[in-house]
């Protein structure tokens, strides 16, 4: 049966401390962290085993308001500590919990690096295609066109598209949903969170103050359903040009394999080491 999303919320939240969130009315990072919860509720995992690990940003708030091992560490360095965590302490579950800004920009080169390492952590990315903590600044992953405070005229920039550029840097598992497909989104963070090997889920989320007031996409509940209006599933795009793809959300696995995974390797390089 499954647990309902009160209980499992009432279980991982330090909701007698840490409360209230800092997020705007309507914003989809709840939902997506609701969806990293329900995940990490299926694997069975205790909390002393997850670590959960941020940058800066509006997403990187979340390890703030869960009860497990949780570090907040500077702008666009998640990946390399969560590395280092991981490196020290092979058995524990490390999540990086990051946004367009903190994991592809500042923390660009730091994605590629721990992609090519294919070491075993699991990275959740908020993608709401702006900078909201610091007042709607265009992000790497802002859609041509679109306004933002530093793009008052729209973006002239192609925009990254962060779970395809995962796979490229060598990650072995990479899906993309959006907070209107929460349950899938949910399955995907779960299959990332089993997966041994750097795994990589984005999460495609509205910023209904920063974004999308901005850009005229109405409501929460409107910018919501645009998301599922745009969605189109990565087993529908066979033939499909960029030109008409480039304006949808392509949803779905867009990698799934097995790869030698970074701590065994460093963990054999260690013994052979030691009987030198």
């Amino acid at each position: 049966m499954t647990t309902p999303n009160r209980i499992i919320l009432d279980k991982y939240l330090r909701h007698n401390k840490k409360f209230p969130h800092i997020w705007c009315p309507g914003c989809g990072i709840g939902i997506v962290l609701a969806a990293l919860l329900r995940a990490i509720d299926r694997t069975g995992w205790t909390k002393d085993e997850i670590v959960l690990v941020s940058g800066i940003g509006c997403s990187s708030r979340a390890p703030v308001y869960v009860d497990f091992n949780t570090l907040h560490t500077a702008h666009g360095r998640a990946l390399p500590f969560a590395t280092g965590i991981k490196a020290a302490r092979p058995p524990l579950k490390v999540i990086v919990f990051t946004g367009d800004g903190d994991c592809a920009a500042i923390g660009g080169n730091h994605l590629i690096h721990a992609c090519r390492r294919n070491i075993d952590i699991t990275t959740v990315v908020v993608n709401n295609y702006i900078y909201g903590m610091t007042g709607g600044q265009q992000s790497p992953t802002t859609p041509e066109g679109m306004k933002a405070t530093t793009a008052t005229r729209g973006v002239i920039d192609q925009p990254f598209h962060i779970a395809e550029l995962a796979a490229s840097a060598g990650a072995t598992f990479a899906a993309r949903s959006t907070t209107y497909h929460a349950k899938e989104l949910e399955s995907f963070i779960l299959k990332g969170l089993e997966h041994k090997g750097f795994s990589l889920v984005e999460a495609i989320s509205q910023a209904p103050v920063c974004f999308g007031r901005r850009n005229g996409m109405g409501d929460p509940v409107e910018m919501v359903k645009r998301e599922k209006e745009l969605a189109i599933p990565i087993s529908k795009t066979a033939g499909m040009t960029f030109e008409e793809k480039k304006d949808k959300i392509v949803t779905g696995i867009i990698e799934e394999r097995e790869a030698q995974e970074w701590t065994d390797l460093y963990a054999g390089v260690k013994k052979t080491a030691g009987e030198e």
